[in-house]
């Protein structure tokens, strides 16, 4: 086949999946139910005591609960420890060089190579290490120079989050059928680190798309937002070193943003009644569990609502500045998709996925 012909066969599939709901990997109710409650009950009780913004800061700790989720309770017992320290790592270190453009820039850099060297190397599979990059942008949003919120009250807000997240991980637990699961050894749920072959790969287009994408914002669109651009691309990236699932998630990736940008500029209104707001979080939080192992565009469109939501309740945006964050956020996913779907060029061309895969998502 001519390379002509397989790019044509390339792109056929990868807009023929945008569509498609393939059948998922087993029922998802529960996971989903959970990832919901570990972000709508801590922003509930925020806004029940009068402190929303408190609330939405330690709802950031459900992030923790999207790890592993397929996985016995007894074994992400063990597991999400981890997951949670790195995302309060990431957390810290955006938050205290955001004081510092250039140390802020570089730090994004590193974190999303680190945090990715580590998600690949002890094999956390998905969500793969797009919410560490997420989570260091949105602590310098939160906590940021131009914010009232002291990074010392954000860290640990976030970190009565993540132990939030880790109960509600584990409230499986209390069923004797679950107790009575068999659980592996810990070293083959988290083995020793280890990078093979297609764990470079993946680690060299990260760090690609973390220098390319944070230089490209530094210069021509907006220092800000260059978490925003690295983590589209990390996303793009995911864990496979396939060429047409690059492709194919970058063009998911792309349109799933543009209808959630769109949608959350319809519901953004909404968004003013706090009672409204938790209700939207909590819901969207849902319907991502239950859809992104099925279609990662359908999860976009819940994803990016959920995500501008967050960081347009942290800068205080209302009204037109939400509209206005939405567009941004398209062109800043369009750049990194761009930019992770060219750094697929970097390997030659494979047919397996890297061994860091769990599952591949669409």
């Amino acid at each position: 086949m001519s390379r002509k012909a397989n790019l044509r066969q390339v792109l056929s599939e990868a807009f023929r999946s945008l569509w498609a709901l393939p059948a998922g990997p087993g029922p998802r109710q529960w996971i989903a139910l959970r990832a919901a409650a570990s972000m709508g009950v801590p922003l509930a009780i925020g806004t029940l005591l009068g402190g929303p913004g408190i609330g939405l800061q330690v709802g950031t700790g459900a992030f923790t609960a999207l790890f592993f989720a397929d996985l016995p309770a007894a074994e992400r017992a063990r597991s999400l420890p981890f997951v949670g320290a790195l995302l309060f790592g990431c957390a810290a270190l955006g938050g205290w060089l955001a004081q510092w453009p250039l140390a802020s820039a570089i730090g994004l850099v590193l974190a999303a190579v680190l945090s990715s060297a580590i998600s690949y190397g002890l094999r956390f599979g998905p969500p793969g290490p797009v919410f560490f990059v997420l989570m260091y942008g949105l602590a310098g949003t939160i906590a940021g120079p131009q914010s009232p919120v002291p990074l010392g009250e954000f860290l640990l807000a976030l970190a009565v989050g993540i132990v939030f997240a880790y109960v509600i991980a584990l409230l499986p637990l209390l069923r004797r059928v679950e107790r009575d699961r068999p659980t592996r050894p810990f070293r083959e749920i988290i083995p020793r680190f280890w990078l093979g072959r297609g764990e470079q790969e993946l680690l060299l287009r990260v760090a690609i798309v973390a220098i390319v994408g944070t230089v490209v914002s530094e210069l021509w669109i907006e220092p800000s937002r260059a978490y925003w651009t690295v983590s589209s691309g990390v996303a793009v990236i995911g864990l496979s070193t396939v060429r047409r699932h690059s492709v194919g998630r970058g063009l998911h990736r792309s349109l799933g943003t543009i209808l959630g940008a769109a949608l959350f500029m319809l519901i953004a209104p909404l968004g003013a009644n706090p009672w409204m707001f938790v209700l939207i979080i909590a819901i969207f939080q849902f319907a991502i569990e239950i859809v992104v192992v099925r279609n990662y565009a359908f999860a976009l469109v819940f994803i990016t609502p959920l995500v501008l939501f967050i960081s347009s309740a942290a800068s205080a945006a209302s009204g037109a500045g939400m509209g206005a964050t939405a567009e941004v956020r398209v062109i800043d996913t369009l750049v990194g998709a761009a930019l992770a779907i060219l750094t697929a060029f970097v390997h030659p061309p494979r047919v397996t996925t890297s061994t860091g895969t769990r599952r591949v998502v669409s």
